[in-house]
């Protein structure tokens, strides 16, 4: 079966990535549980923001931040603050991503969203607005994360089952960011991926008006 199995044959020309490139990114990415020892370097974690900073935010705010967790030191710092099931999947990853939301993220809103003057100040009076705005445009970040961390040619391992004030305790004292997924990095130790689950059929999420 070929690896892009949504594309039908009338769609086919619709799309601007060829079917490898959709594999990689969409159809083929798998969800990685446990890691080979084939390290990630510096230089791909640097290539994988150079990639992900590029999609859209809200007005450019760009609030999501990353700590990339690249030692043995720093990843038993985390390990015991995980759900136990995610410890042994982040401990076989050769990096480990904590992103995170800086609840101060209209420092840069001047330099980011220079068309939009004082929107700092709008933001400052307005703290349920801009936590708000922090969240949300965060959480569309860690997807376009996902996706460059696929685009690098790595295989990613998002988690959401950890103890996020023990994790900000640990790694955020000052308060300033604060953590909203944990991503295990690298190239996956399985050869053979199990089955994929299904996905809705186009007619049950989408109505047309």
């Amino acid at each position: 079966m070929p690896a892009d199995r949504t594309a039908t044959a009338d769609l086919e020309h619709l799309y601007a990535l060829n079917q490898e490139a959709r594999s990689l990114l969409f159809t083929g990415a798998r969800t990685a549980y446990r890691f080979s020892d084939e390290p990630v370097g510096d230089d791909q974690l640097r290539a994988i923001w150079e990639l992900a900073k590029w999609p859209p935010t809200a007005n450019n705010v760009n609030p999501m931040r990353i700590l990339y967790l690249r030692t043995p030191e720093a990843k038993q710092r985390l390990l015991p603050l995980l759900a136990p099931p995610n410890r042994a999947k982040s401990s076989s990853a050769p990096v480990v991503a904590v992103l995170a939301l800086d609840s101060e993220f209209d420092e840069y809103v001047p330099q980011l969203s220079p068309a939009t003057p004082g929107m700092r100040e709008a933001l400052a009076a307005a703290p349920a607005m801009r936590d708000a705005m922090a969240s949300f445009n965060s959480a569309i970040q860690a997807a376009y994360f996902l996706l460059a961390v696929r685009a690098t040619g790595l295989a990613a391992g998002p988690m959401k089952g950890f103890d996020a004030p023990a994790v900000d305790r640990e790694f955020f004292a000052d308060g300033r960011w604060r953590s909203i997924l944990v991503v295990n990095i690298g190239k996956p130790a399985d050869a053979e991926a199990t089955e994929r689950l299904p996905r809705p059929e186009y007619d049950q999420v989408v109505r047309l008006l």
